[in-house]
């Protein structure tokens, strides 16, 4: 069965890969997620704050910016917390481009311009072969409007894809305003990917000690409803690739994201909870299911439920919404 596909402007001979986790920091690990079947490697993200630090000489010094508040340096990472530095983040990339010969996907995480140039371009020369900008911002900030934060994320793209010729992808959360027209519009930046969805780590609070404390929950299936949504959405109206991350975790999950558009399948998840042999099972039970439908190739089923494609592309849409309040049916009468 033919499961190739193009993500990114690359060639890949199908769609699963791990996406961005502290597995990459792993060599012996990233070996075996490649004998598994990787058809790339995406590593984690190198932060702007961790950059600023090497710049300015710490994180707690930096000047504080939109997205970033005195809240969230309560329980964000100390700056010995990060296990990559900048200069190891770089010597990873090469040593990974040694170890493996599959696809190297870097990835960067910030919401300023600051160093996103200049260690793009370093990430690069380290020999990446792609990288992901991940725009990670909360939008906390009271004096930025939405539109002005947008306009900041278009400048450090711009800015990014006009430095590096290696292929660039933009990891989005699902809070813009109009993430369609903000598609559009990183489309118009030549943008080679979209990635659906970064996830916010949301912190809790502890009433007893008046804490914030951080909390890492992985995702469960639920989470991949949002994201087929918005590739099915996209798929055929963007030219940049689509990938899916968060929520994947068998081959029917991954299936669902493949007919709404996806072009990658990003599992992390799954992958900490049974290891590099997840992205075995998954492959040989999309190729079983292929087969027992008689598709052809994994690109004839690609696409095949988005907005564009499906047989009611209202169920994506605003006509959808009354229609499935109205099928719910109480199996009591409800409390009043």
């Amino acid at each position: 069965m033919d499961l190739t596909t193009r993500y990114l402007g690359l060639t890949l001979p199908h769609p699963f890969m791990p996406g961005a986790s502290p597995m990459v920091d792993d060599l012996d690990l990233v070996r075996r997620l490649e004998d598994a079947g990787a058809a790339a490697i995406v590593m984690h993200s190198l932060f702007e704050e961790q950059i600023t630090r090497e710049e300015v000489g710490t994180i707690r010094q930096m000047e504080i910016i939109s997205g970033s508040y005195p809240e969230a340096l309560t329980y964000f990472p100390e700056p010995e917390a990060f296990l990559l530095g900048p200069e190891k983040y770089l010597d990873q990339v090469r040593q990974l481009k040694q170890a493996v010969r599959i696809p190297v996907i870097a990835s960067l995480n910030g919401a300023t311009p600051g160093g996103w140039v200049t260690f793009a371009t370093r990430i690069a020369e380290a020999g990446a072969d792609a990288l992901e900008l991940n725009l990670y911002d909360l939008g906390a900030h009271d004096g930025e409007p939405g539109f002005s934060l947008e306009r900041r994320f278009l400048e450090i793209v711009r800015s990014v894809k006009a430095a590096v010729r290696i292929p660039v992808a933009v990891k989005l959360s699902p809070f813009f305003s109009s993430l369609g027209s903000f598609a559009s519009e990183l489309d118009g930046l030549s943008v080679d990917g979209l990635v659906l969805f970064n996830r916010f780590y949301q912190p809790d609070i502890d009433p007893e000690t008046l804490d914030v404390t951080p909390v890492l929950r992985l995702s469960t299936h639920d989470e991949l409803l949002l994201r087929l949504r918005w590739l099915a959405m996209l798929s055929g109206r963007v030219k940049a690739s689509l990938a899916v991350t968060g929520g994947v975790h068998d081959a029917r999950d991954a299936i669902k994201a493949i007919m709404a558009g996806a072009d990658a399948v990003q599992m992390v998840s799954a992958l900490l909870l049974r290891g590099p042999k997840a992205l075995a099972e998954v492959r040989a039970d999309v190729t079983r299911f292929l087969e027992e439908h008689e598709y052809k190739s994994l690109a004839q089923m690609k696409g095949s439920m988005s907005l564009l494609s499906c047989p009611d592309p209202a169920a994506y849409e605003r006509a959808n919404y009354a229609r499935v309040l109205q099928s719910y049916k109480l199996t009591e009468p409800a409390a009043i």
